[in-house]
């Protein structure tokens, strides 16, 4: 079996992934155009920019970063020089994590060997993954660390995707839910809640059982909603929908990196492993999909009911000192400002409810998350 080595991190470096959809500046439907925003960028950044499964989204990755505050310095400068490349092609960027009106039949698959064959391994399952996401990586020492963490963060994951929740219309219809694309995403044999493991050991068996038996070709078709990534020594959340604008992702990653500094110094410390009954997780995520912030949730100790806004500010509460150790402090706190206002699936409701149209939510709430015309603090 191969083995797999666990790049050790001395401190909570964090690492932002933004998939964002690329749509045409007039009419806002998707369009394949990410090769052409690519082309257009300066190399150093354009190294740092990539294409994903399907040629109508682009990913923003950030660099390696000690604190909230370099990441949003990191992403915007990136963001700016994607918006302007963007506006010189004709298209716009859509932050939200399905596109109210597009078809994926109509979306083309990016020209790589990988790519083409997660589409032979895949089939539709593959062809319909026309969603948008967020990534946050936070460093840790290591593996068997790592492993614990991915464990001990699942009974957060569905606030977290209750807070970020951006996908309520699919295929030109209204699902019903605030996270479509959550659902989407559990249609493939890889994703969705991981399994649990105990040690970085058995991760390992793992991965090289599924490689070795033909399940997946490399690691990286392994896209759990928390998983590993031993090449970066990070634990990688990757259950939030993508939020509406650059300050909702940076409270969210505030609120990851806390997490999992908080789960680190206890694992450290020495502390009983609390086992969550895995339906206990599985039954909040689908609460998260399909009521967002509206949700309420079980809680996994005494199983009492509570607003996923109450949650969240209490879990704010409890790691501010976490936080003012990061120097995040703000970023988290302003977790407890999206929990005040509408969800984002919320938000695109409201705009085809007052204009009927599916373009309009697309052109009105890309030109609020654009950075080139607004001040980045506005905190929208």
């Amino acid at each position: 079996m191969a083995k797999l080595e666990f790049t050790s991190n001395a401190s909570p470096t964090i690492g932002v992934e933004l998939e964002l959809g690329i749509v045409h500046g007039e009419t806002f439907q998707l369009e394949g155009g990410c090769s052409r925003v690519i082309e257009r960028l300066p190399v150093e950044v354009a190294n740092e920019v990539k294409h994903e499964l399907m040629q109508c989204c682009v990913e923003v990755i950030s660099g390696v970063c000690h604190t909230v505050g370099d990441a949003r310095g990191d992403l915007s400068a990136k963001l700016r020089q994607v918006e302007q490349a963007a506006d010189a092609e004709g298209l716009k960027l859509w932050w939200g994590a399905t596109h109210p009106f597009g078809l994926w039949e109509e979306q083309h698959v990016t020209d790589t060997p990988r790519y083409h064959n997660l589409m032979q391994l895949l089939q539709e399952l593959a062809r319909r993954m026309i969603t948008f996401g967020l990534h946050v990586h936070v460093g840790v020492d290591t593996g068997d660390k790592a492993v614990m963490i991915c464990d001990r963060i699942m009974q957060h994951l569905p606030t977290l995707l209750a807070l970020s929740a951006s996908s309520p219309y699919w295929q030109t219809r209204d699902t019903g839910l605030h996270s479509h694309r959550s659902k989407l995403m559990e249609g493939l044999p890889t994703a969705g809640l991981p399994t649990l493991m105990r040690n970085w050991s058995e991760y390992v068996w793992l991965v090289n059982h599924m490689v070795e038996t033909g399940f997946i070709n490399t690691i990286r078709e392994i896209w759990w909603d928390v998983r590993p990534h031993h090449n970066f020594g990070t634990v990688e959340v990757r259950v939030c929908d993508m939020p509406g604008n650059l300050d909702h992702v940076c409270g969210l990653t505030a609120l990851i990196q806390c997490l999992v500094k908080k789960l680190s110094d206890e694992i450290d410390e020495g502390t009983y492993q609390f086992d969550c009954h895995p339906m206990m997780v599985r039954q909040n995520k689908w609460r998260a999909a399909r009521y967002g912030m509206s949700a309420k949730l079980v809680h996994a100790r005494d199983y009492r009911v509570e607003p996923v806004t109450q949650i969240a500010c209490d879990l704010v509460d409890r790691l501010r000192n976490v936080a003012q150790d990061l120097g995040c402090e703000d970023d988290l706190l302003y977790v407890k400002e999206i929990t005040r206002g509408d969800g984002w699936a919320d938000r695109q409701r409201a705009v085809m409810e007052s204009t009927g149209s599916p373009a309009a939510v697309v052109e009105q709430l890309s030109s609020l998350a654009r950075l080139s015309d607004f001040h980045l603090d506005a905190r929208r």
